[in-house]
């Protein structure tokens, strides 16, 4: 049988206030083509189908528009189960009516495996389906006296013995999966993942995971496609769009394998191409750089974080002629070399960032003083710079 693995969709979220449904809804077409033209047998979610739990109705009918074109009527199995980002109970409310139509849908973690029966191979698949396994969702509370790596072995273990225990129904004539939403020791982590861990209480390691008879774990959460090095074949598919600029340049993919009851598995990646990419633009060279990128034509369908190097300010005109010149402008960042010289020099002083920008700006212009919304707009994206320097070191 021929497995596609998909997750962490996250349809509801923006960048920066920027709708991506559009671009979500342009996957969706993308997958269902795919699910098609590879004659996919069996569709994997693996969690954080929205990005809240509270998702706007646009978002909802996407997903269940979405999910019902893959399963084609019932003719093709599809499994989602709830991440870290979903409501659990909200997933699954429809759960009655979706498996009419070959959809099933798990919320909370729950005893026993799933089954589905390929009429194409005439081979079964058995999977157990671990939704996000939050202490309150195991029905289990950690001692709050543990160390952190003792909570973090005693979690790892709890679910090694929950998906030991489900993996012992699996059978040597069945193709045997596993499909959960955690965060596996090693795995690369990239700024759009909300953290599931406290510390790295909710750490899982791969041996966990390794039960005999799994030929495959479907993890969601973490961004990045990847494979992580275990006994057993354990993916995470990564986001079908780039939610952050921390996964600028990154490719995108669902994977795809062929399994048959106990045979190694070898996924591929199939790349998408629907997501608008997000890059980074360094111009050191200034304003003129940046507007001879946009006469090129520079990237023209990304959304941009854009750092401009400057001699002289940066005038709400200019910002307002940037964006108004290209839409996909999410942050526009004034570098000045030489206020940061003079910060350097007055470092000692202890004078406040306004202050010396106030001086900086005075100096450029022959004595003016900056108006009142440009002084709050400095202001605004030198937090914003702060911020990102924290989120990035997190």
């Amino acid at each position: 049988m021929r497995i596609l693995h998909t997750a962490d969709w996250h349809f509801g979220r923006t960048l920066e206030g920027r709708s991506r449904l559009e671009e979500q809804a342009a996957f969706m077409d993308e997958l269902a083509a795919i699910v098609r033209d590879e004659q996919i047998d069996l569709v994997l979610v693996a969690g954080d189908v929205y990005d809240s739990v509270n998702p706007p109705a646009a978002a909802e009918r996407l997903f269940y528009e979405g999910v019902a074109q893959l399963s084609e009527g019932g003719r093709r199995p599809v499994a989602v189960i709830a991440g870290n980002h979903d409501h659990p109970d909200r997933l699954a409310a429809s759960a009655p009516l979706a498996g009419g139509q070959g959809i099933r849908l798990v919320g909370l973690p729950a005893p026993g495996l799933l089954q589905f029966d390929i009429a194409r191979t005439g081979e079964r698949a058995l999977v157990y389906a671990l939704p996000y396994p939050s202490e309150s969702r195991l029905g289990e509370l950690l001692e709050e006296s543990m160390e952190e790596e003792a909570l973090r072995s005693a979690y790892s273990e709890r679910i090694g013995r929950l998906v030991a225990k489900e993996a012992a129904a699996f059978r040597p004539d069945t193709v045997n999966l596993l499909m959960s939403h955690l965060y596996v020791m090693g795995g690369a982590e990239s700024e759009s993942e909300r953290p599931i861990q406290v510390g790295g209480a909710y750490t899982v390691d791969t041996k966990s995971l390794c039960a005999p008879g799994v030929q495959y774990a479907a993890l969601g959460h973490l961004h990045r496609p990847q494979t992580l090095k275990a006994k057993t074949v354990v993916r995470y598919s990564g986001s079908p769009l780039a939610y952050s600029f921390s996964e600028a340049g990154q490719a995108k993919s669902v994977t795809v394998f062929d399994a048959a009851p106990g045979a190694f598995v070898e996924p591929r990646e199939i790349w998408l191409s629907s997501g608008r990419p997000l890059v980074k633009w360094r111009a050191a060279e200034g304003l003129a750089q940046v507007r001879s990128w946009l006469d090129e034509g520079r990237d023209p369908h990304a959304w941009i974080d854009l750092e401009v190097h400057i001699a002289e300010s940066l005038s709400l005109e200019d910002i307002h002629s940037l964006r108004k010149s290209r839409d996909g402008f999410i942050h526009i960042r004034p570098v000045y070399p030489e206020l940061e010289a003079e910060a350097v020099r007055e470092r000692q002083s202890s004078l406040p960032i306004d202050e010396l920008f106030r001086r900086f700006y005075a100096r450029q212009t022959g004595g003016a003083q900056p108006e009142p919304e440009l002084m709050t707009l400095f202001l605004e994206l030198m937090r914003q710079e702060e911020d990102g320097g924290e989120q990035a070191g997190a």
